[in-house]
């Protein structure tokens, strides 16, 4: 029974050392990752590539076909260009359990011995995280040790024989085993690795692990095509072509799995060799075959999941009329109603903040982070929408409009993405700690707070309407911002040096929070530039001194 826990413990540590690489991987080069596979899409061969190159990053190839489905969920990525890059990606996972299958295990303690200080000492910077990633390979690498030495005296255990000898029999059934193993431990990479250690520590036949193999390959593709359930059917319909190419070849393969047992040991000698070389080459061979195979693929999926019309059109672009781009001064007044949808959603979500800064409401933090997915639908569809529109036919006042737009959409998706981090904050540091602030922080953020729904409205006004007095009183709201903020963070030092407890246990959260609203009121009060240029009011000294007069007025 000792062995047996062993054995899974190294399993254990196997599936958390992979999740610990993926995630530190994604948190230091998300962002790079993400723009190289949304740069693939000119050609099958580029994107075929950048899934090799990302997945070997990333390691895991299901953290790949999370990017992807959501770039094609977002209409970002065609399907064709989707798929090349999922069988780019297995062939990058098949890369990274032949690298680590070598003799590494020298190298997890120097792995570990460096990352845990980086990770302690640095948490939130890329530095930490590429400690994170070092402990995680150092995790991997001492797992695989672990299983070798746990499973050498599996053999001399009637009871261990007797549980693994069920694996021996029925090719489908080792298949099937495999797909849920890899559909548990969330990881194909894990479960082939773990494979070819088993059989070379003889625990397993080697026909038995290629069945395994194949089985873990097809375990990815489901846990892809699980994850895009609840998104739209672009993204299903590439996760869906993504199976199919894995239950091709799983089906062609299967049957000739005893014959390769018994040629494989010709070729290469040690059964861990033979289980990750014949992984490498079973999914290079099937992914560069499918390659030619993308485009009827992918009509099947496109007729199999159609585009079907959202029912609930609340947060789908209502206004973006693709018959109005022949008409520009029509289609610009489309994409500006259309933004204006963006900032009472931005509104919503501000006025969420509030309520999550009085209570500890774990289901409003969640929602509110969630509607920045809409913020980004939408932002995605208005930026294709402008894209369209042929500036050439668009007059001085016409292209001045066209920045505009453009220019308040990519604000409000910023403030999305800022509200979202204040709210994630916000359940981290103190719904999590049942954590409230003082009276005094409280009202210093209620005062912001309020500050801010106002000044968004006002600057939604001025891009409505471009009023030259409205956007002169916005830019004075600005500075009075910018000097309550510097003010505020005083006052909170003050607090501290008084050792208010509330303060102490809140006071990260609350001068983060300080910081990122006043972010966001430079975000909203920023349409009053453009109004402003257009006036010739930017250099005005009368402007000025109304400005001053109006910032430094009684309230």
């Amino acid at each position: 029974m000792l062995i047996l826990l062993n054995l899974l413990s190294g399993v254990a540590l196997l599936v958390w050392g992979s999740h610990i690489v993926r995630t530190g991987i994604l948190r230091v080069l998300g962002a790079d990752l993400r723009t190289a596979l949304g740069r693939s899409t000119g050609s099958r061969l580029r994107a075929f590539g950048s899934g090799v190159l990302v997945t070997s990053l990333v390691q895991s190839s299901n953290a790949t076909a999370v990017i992807v489905t959501s770039f094609a969920a977002q209409g970002l990525l065609p399907l064709t260009s989707g798929l090349a890059i999922m069988l780019g990606a297995d062939v990058g996972t098949a890369l990274m359990a032949r690298v680590l299958t070598l003799d590494l295990s020298w190298l997890s303690p120097i792995l570990v011995l460096m990352g845990v200080p980086l990770f302690l000492t640095r948490k939130q910077t890329r530095i930490g995280q590429a400690g994170r990633t070092a402990i995680g390979l150092g995790l991997i690498l001492l797992a695989l040790h672990l299983i070798v030495e746990a499973a050498q005296p599996m053999m001399q255990g009637a009871g261990v024989r007797v549980m693994f000898g069920a694996l021996t029999g029925d090719t489908m059934l080792d298949a099937l085993v495999g797909a849920a193993f890899a559909v548990i431990s969330y990881s194909s990479l894990a479960a082939v690795l773990l494979t070819a250690t088993l059989a070379s520590s003889g625990v397993i036949s080697l026909k038995v692990a290629l069945c395994l193999v194949i089985g873990a390959n097809l375990g990815s593709g489901l846990l892809a095509l699980s994850g895009t359930l609840a998104q739209n059917a672009a993204a299903r319909r590439l996760a869906l072509g993504s199976l199919v190419f894995k239950l091709a070849g799983a089906l062609l393969i299967l049957p000739f799995a005893s014959l390769l047992a018994r040629g494989l040991p010709v070729l290469i000698g040690n059964p861990r060799e033979a289980v990750v070389g014949f992984h490498l080459i079973y999914n290079t061979l099937r992914c560069c075959a499918c390659l030619a195979l993308i485009d009827p693929v992918a009509r099947i999926c496109s007729r199999l999941l159609p585009d079907v019309p959202a029912q609930n059109g609340e947060f789908r672009a209502l206004h973006l009329d693709a018959a109005a781009l022949s008409t520009p001064s029509l289609a610009l007044a489309n994409a500006a109603r259309e933004v204006l949808r963006i900032g009472d959603i931005v509104g919503t979500m501000l006025g969420n903040v509030a309520e999550l800064i009085h209570h500890n409401n774990l289901a409003k933090a969640r929602e509110t982070a969630r509607m920045d997915d809409d913020v980004d639908q939408l932002y995605a569809a208005v930026k294709g929408y402008l894209a369209r529109i042929s500036r050439e036919q668009l007059d001085e006042v016409e292209s001045r409009r066209w920045t505009d737009i453009i220019a308040l959409t990519i604000n409000l998706e910023h403030a999305g993405d800022i509200i979202e981090r204040i709210v994630g904050d916000i359940e981290e540091k103190k719904i999590a700690h049942r954590l409230s602030f003082s009276e005094e922080g409280l009202g210093e953020l209620e005062d912001l707070h309020a500050r801010l729904v106002s000044n968004l409205q006002l600057g939604l006004s001025v891009f409505l309407n471009n009023d030259l007095r409205c956007a002169e009183r916005l830019l004075a709201e600005k500075e009075r911002f910018r000097d309550l903020e510097r003010l505020y963070s005083y006052a909170h030092l003050d607090r501290l040096a008084g050792q208010t407890l509330r303060s102490i246990e809140t006071s990260a959260l609350h001068l983060d929070m300080i910081s990122d609203m006043k972010r966001l009121n430079s975000l909203f009060c920023s349409t009053a530039y453009p109004v402003l240029d257009a006036a010739g009011a930017l250099h005005d000294t009368r402007l000025r001194k109304r400005v001053l007069d109006t910032l430094h007025a009684p309230e």
